[in-house]
């Protein structure tokens, strides 16, 4: 189903590509619980993106393609061990309906979200946004049978920590993109001049104050009431920098950090 439809697994929506006006970012989630996407996709700038028909989001209910009279996804894994696994014929095949039911062609970006992928981040965001139909496969249990890695085209993980489940990496997945669609935020400068962005060289983005100019002997930087724009710019470049060699050296290019001990 899609978002802004009704069913009784829950909604579905779409989404387009960065910076291209008027496309339509189309997500499809494989998921055994539909229904927590329910209010996340009908709240906030998700919500409007698919309403605005930026974005859309289709659930495709694991269950339905379950075998046997209790709909089984998954299977006792061979070789022993605890837990259950997740079968490759009945995933699969949900991926297959889920891309029919999208209308993706001939297939989508198939993206198996699992620990053991590589590091989601916000260059994974932007190239995601570019492939236009997205796959997000959710896991359960102790995982997938492997052969379903011959089936998706990347795996990925949010960090190096394990969830119940594939659904929060797949909302975070999905409003990560949402959000660099043209038209979705109100200020379509706000995803260009941010942490990891391209204008802040893949850095932290530098602090931000608003009223009131003083708090509890707190005071707004002089430089930032000044009006002098030029001075801004050089003082944001150079928090940006500094905050993010103390916050997230890892960020920092070995010449950025050469520079700085010279």
């Amino acid at each position: 189903m899609s978002v802004g439809q009704e069913s009784a697994h829950g909604t579905e929506g779409y989404q387009p590509q960065p910076g291209t006006q008027g496309s339509t970012l189309r997500i499809a989630v494989v998921t055994l619980f539909p229904e927590l996407f329910d209010p996340f996709v009908r709240t906030s700038f998700v919500g409007k993106a698919q309403r605005d028909d930026k974005l859309r989001i289709h659930l495709e209910h694991l269950r339905n393609y379950g075998l046997g009279p209790h709909r089984s996804v998954d299977d006792t894994p061979y070789g022993g061990g605890a837990g259950m696994v997740m079968r490759v014929d009945c995933v699969l095949a949900c991926i297959e309906g889920a891309e029919a039911q999208s209308q993706f062609v001939p297939k989508g970006h198939r993206v198996l979200l699992s620990p053991q992928g590589k590091r989601f981040n916000q260059q994974t965001a932007v190239r995601w946004v570019g492939t236009n139909d997205l796959v997000f496969i959710c896991g359960r249990y102790e995982g997938f049978d492997e052969r379903v890695r011959g089936f998706v085209d990347e795996e990925s993980s949010l960090g190096d920590f394990i969830l119940m489940g594939g659904e929060i990496a797949a909302m975070a997945a999905v409003e990560a993109c949402a959000r660099l669609v043209d038209g979705v935020l109100g200020n379509a400068e706000s995803p260009r001049d941010e942490s990891f962005s391209t204008t802040c060289s893949g850095m932290l983005e530098y602090p931000q104050y608003t009223r009131p100019a003083t708090f509890l002997g707190r005071d707004v930087p002089e430089i930032l009431r000044s009006g002098d724009h030029a001075r801004i710019r050089a003082w944001r470049e150079a928090e940006s920098q500094q905050r993010t060699r103390e916050r997230r050296p890892d960020l920092c290019s070995p010449v950025e950090d050469r520079s700085h001990e010279q």
